[in-house]
């Protein structure tokens, strides 16, 4: 994850640096510290067009984060309210909503080695309600739990992979488990400003559950202060479910 590639040392800061979960799709290891509160909001744009078919939209993704120890955080995550148009056959329909919330805990298993060789480790665990406006709410609870594992490279590089399961429901209500599997590589571009690539399989399921949902993403980060960290992304679909153009413009507060 972008965020924990901050961990080097920065004199100038009298505080460790904020580390974040966005706005790459791979979880940072780390978690917010005992007593810490942060929250790491967004504006997000998404299109795509297939068979005649256009879709624009937009959201407000949130994550709020509590530190109830130095190893475990609480975690609640939304899309927020969303608007999506849907054109076809010179038609246009719009719909607007709230998404669903989801209900998580992050555990950091342990601590990285750069000199073994060894990543730092986070298990994380959410499951998702049914709890958005109807035209973007979900079939009943889904439970989902990740792992994701980051190396710290030469030359301030770091590596960040996550890989998961979930349960979800499709259209026709049928139960299925889904997979996702990413990796990013992130590097230092100025003082406090870092860059990633990514690569995304964020849904690997059949197309009988909606198929592939794979990105091609990059973007950047800046902290003016340890605190604080502004940041851009944007993704690229590389599968045929996958939305064809994403981008996000973010912003994240620790308290």
């Amino acid at each position: 994850m972008l965020g924990s590639a901050w961990l080097c040392a920065c004199p100038a800061w009298a505080e460790e640096p904020i580390s974040t979960d966005r706005p790459d799709f791979v979880e940072s290891s780390n978690t917010v510290g005992r007593g810490r509160f942060q929250i790491e909001t967004s504006v997000a744009w998404a299109r795509d067009r297939q068979d005649g078919l256009r879709v624009r939209g937009w959201s407000l993704p949130t994550l709020l984060r509590w530190g109830i120890s130095d190893d475990w955080e609480l975690r609640l995550e939304t899309e927020g309210p969303q608007t999506q148009t849907i054109t076809t056959a010179g038609l246009r329909q719009r719909e607007r909503g709230w998404t669903d919330l989801s209900l998580g805990a992050k555990w950091h298993a342990h601590d990285g080695d750069e000199a073994r060789g060894i990543p730092a480790m986070a298990w994380l665990f959410h499951v998702d309600g049914d709890t958005g406006s109807v035209a973007f709410r979900g079939q009943g609870w889904r439970p989902s739990v990740r792992l994701t594992a980051e190396w710290e490279l030469p030359a301030d590089l770091s590596l960040g992979v996550m890989g998961g399961v979930y349960r979800d429901r499709d259209e026709q209500g049928r139960r299925y488990v889904g997979g996702i599997l990413a990796a990013t590589v992130g590097a230092p571009l100025a003082e406090r400003l870092r860059g990633f690539v990514e690569l995304a399989g964020q849904q690997l399921v059949g197309l009988r559950h909606g198929g592939r949902v794979i990105t091609a993403d990059l973007g950047l980060t800046w902290q003016p202060r340890p605190d604080i960290q502004l940041d851009t992304a944007v993704a690229r679909g590389v599968s045929r479910a996958a939305p064809d153009w994403a981008w996000t413009l973010g912003l994240s507060l620790k308290f």
